[in-house]
């Protein structure tokens, strides 16, 4: 039976961060909050077709029901209209957020072509965690024959920790594969 993330989170990662980081209560260690998944379609303005595809890949991803996102101004020179469709998101919690975050760490990444560890330079100075990827077709949910275009996807992994530090040792002993 493998061993559930938030349970290896719990017995596991908990002691090793409170021994590293010095935190005398379980309270004081950080914890990833949320994760955000964000296809940005700009195509989806001009054909619908391109949007409906978009949705449908990102809910075969992540398992829930994306929020499609629309713009908030006109920009005319990439004919963007306010209140138009230009992308999709969902945001991940609990039990999804887990499934996730372990599903990208073991299969994804490691499939990436010349893939060496993610950088450790993608921290956002408030201790949470940004990754771009060039292509949905990474993700064994998404059949490649029926992809019409290749869309890049940004994941951001939001935790409670204060300093990068601290993020990136929550995320070491959780797995995330960092270059040296």
């Amino acid at each position: 039976m493998a061993v559930n993330l938030k349970d290896k989170f719990k017995d596991k990662v908990v002691p090793e961060l409170m021994k590293k980081l010095g935190y005398k209560n379980t309270l004081e260690v950080p914890r990833v909050e949320k994760i955000v998944v964000n296809f940005g379609m700009g195509e989806a303005m001009s054909d619908n077709k391109y949007m409906d595809e978009g949705v449908n890949e990102l809910r075969l991803i992540t398992g829930q029901k994306p929020l499609v996102t629309r713009a908030k101004k006109a920009i005319s020179t990439f004919k963007i209209r306010k209140g138009g469709p230009v992308g999709c998101m969902v945001t991940l919690r609990g039990r999804r957020m887990y499934d996730f975050f372990s599903k990208l760490v073991n299969f994804i990444l490691p499939r990436l072509r010349d893939f060496k560890g993610v950088s450790p330079k993608c921290f956002d100075g408030r201790g949470n965690y940004n990754l771009g990827l060039k292509e949905q077709i990474v993700f064994p949910e998404i059949v490649y024959d029926k992809v019409h275009n290749i869309k890049g996807m940004d994941i951001a992994i939001v935790t409670t920790a204060v300093t990068d530090k601290e993020a990136k040792e929550l995320l070491t002993s959780m797995g995330m594969p960092f270059r040296d």
